[in-house]
């Protein structure tokens, strides 16, 4: 990487910027905001350029500037949007979410992007698009001396320092390009997401809308699997997708995404959006059941075997959490039944004389080659997105990067930023947990929601690249600590009267 000391110049702003962004509370704290912000779109800028590619050079030509003030322009826009509409910011973020368009950056181009090939899919550009809005908001806001919701410090702490040592693992990195894009599209923009969200507004209609964008989303996701299942047509698709599709007896469907496991995350969140609205009594039971059976239909062919491990562990655990006691007890039966019938299978599996590597998919030979980094590396790691290119080298393999990915979020943060890295995920993961609580406590169906999606997450990481990554963990937390810092409008009512 040709400006390898730029970029980790950078990601020693992005951390301080981070912090700034997280920490601050209360009017003293609006300038420190504004600053945060600022320097975040400055370190985004000083890394886009680091990677090279000549977009600076592109945006300075006659064509680029004008595609520039025109972007400049849509952001204020809609920017101005959210200062006058707050609430609707998480709605926004809800849904640009999944949304990766078939475009990818070219410098080159005329307009600095081009249609992706392949069945690709691109960047997340349509979230990038609205962070950017939202960010802009939330500045303007600060600036003109609204009062604005601090994070809770029980989050507020943990998330800043993992955001910070994750952007100063940079300093020390195996693998710095593939650090660096990771702080460029993911590391940051979200911590941009978990601030704007967590001070946006929340008037009553807010969770009934979430939950309903939600499954409208993830129905939507799964009629398009299913169509794509009939006709056996993908829109986007990964090249060994498309060989094992043509060599196997099954199908596995993409909807609108590029891998089976990503389509049959989403899904899965959906339903358990609708099992907890079905627990809670917050809809009609009938319609709640029929959007269920729309997207387990299409979860199915996924074949996306995390998302069905994911969605049998938030079954449960709704069951535990809203069940009477016989239920609790069925629960513990099933529980009990799945584990004996996995170590069932895998025993027969390999008494056929069929290795653990295979019958997992090679996640195994994966886990290996992880904690190989991490016996090598124990305290501080090999530095953010440095796990697969570290397992790599260790094995002495000549085989491509991507396929020492560990697949296993814990295990990769370990790889990468050490015991204290894993202990600082932990730490956020465990402040995760208390603000749910809190919201469970003063409204069970939104807490339950947030607490199903948020485990729904996790448990899919332990087998599939992704939850840091993705933006839906840093909204189920962002919304957990906005709704546990404001009262709710019920709690308000009570104050309204007497006045």
């Amino acid at each position: 990487m040709e400006h390898a000391d730029t970029a980790q110049l950078a990601a020693l702003g992005g951390a301080l910027g981070a912090v700034l962004v997280l920490l601050p509370g209360g009017r003293a704290a609006r300038p420190l905001l504004v600053a945060g912000l600022a320097l975040l779109a400055a370190v985004e800028l000083a890394l886009a350029w680091a990677l090279g590619g000549g977009l600076l050079d592109r945006l300075s030509g006659a064509t680029g500037a004008a595609a520039l003030v025109v972007g400049v322009v849509a952001v204020i826009g809609v920017a101005a949007g959210f200062v006058r509409w707050p609430a609707v910011v998480p709605l926004a973020v809800l849904v640009a979410a999944p949304l990766r368009p078939p475009l990818s950056f070219d410098s080159s181009s005329t307009f600095l992007v081009q249609i992706a090939n392949d069945g690709r899919l691109g960047r997340l550009l349509p979230l990038y698009f609205v962070l950017a809005a939202a960010s802009t908001a939330l500045g303007w806001r600060a600036l003109r001396g609204e009062d604005l919701r601090a994070l809770p410090r029980t989050i507020a702490l943990p998330a800043a320092a993992f955001f910070a040592f994750a952007c100063c693992s940079l300093l020390w990195a195996d693998d710095v390009e593939a650090g660096t894009n990771l702080l460029l599209f993911f590391t940051l923009p979200f911590a941009a997401l978990l601030t704007t969200v967590a001070r946006a507004h929340y008037p009553d209609w807010t969770p009934r809308w979430l939950a309903g964008t939600a499954l409208v989303m993830a129905s939507l996701f799964a009629a398009v699997g299913l169509w794509q299942a009939a006709t056996h047509k993908l829109f986007f698709y990964a090249p060994n997708l498309a060989a094992s599709n043509a060599n196997t007896e099954y199908f596995r469907v993409t909807s609108l995404f590029g891998d089976p496991s990503l389509y049959g995350r989403h899904v899965m969140l959906g339903i358990g959006i609708a099992l907890t609205m079905l627990a809670t009594r917050r809809w009609r039971a009938w319609p709640l059941i029929g959007l269920m059976v729309l997207m387990w239909a299409g979860l199915l062919f996924s074949y996306s075997q995390s998302s069905m491990i994911a969605l049998l562990v938030v079954t449960l655990a709704l069951a535990l959490a809203t069940g009477d006691g016989r239920i609790r007890r069925g629960v513990a039966v099933l529980a009990a039944g799945a584990l004996l019938a996995t170590c069932a299978y895998v025993a027969v599996q390999v008494a056929d004389g069929k290795s653990l590597n295979r019958i997992t998919s090679d996640r195994t030979e994966r886990v290996q080659d992880a904690t190989r980094v991490i016996e090598r590396h124990p305290i501080v790691g090999v530095g953010i997105g440095g796990q697969p290119r570290a397992s790599r080298r260790i094995a002495h393999s000549d085989r491509p990067t991507p396929n020492f990915v560990s697949h296993t979020t814990p295990l990769t943060v370990f790889a990468e930023l050490g015991v204290i890295g894993l202990a600082l995920y932990a730490w956020l993961l465990a402040a995760a947990v208390v603000l749910i609580w809190r919201v469970t406590r003063r409204d069970q169906a939104l807490g339950l929601a947030l607490g199903a999606s948020l485990l729904g997450l996790f448990v899919h990481a332990l087998f599939y690249s992704g939850f840091l990554e993705d933006p839906l963990t840093w909204l189920v937390i962002g919304l957990a600590a906005a709704y546990s810092a404001a009262p709710l409008a019920a709690e308000r009512r009570p104050e309204v009267a007497a006045a």
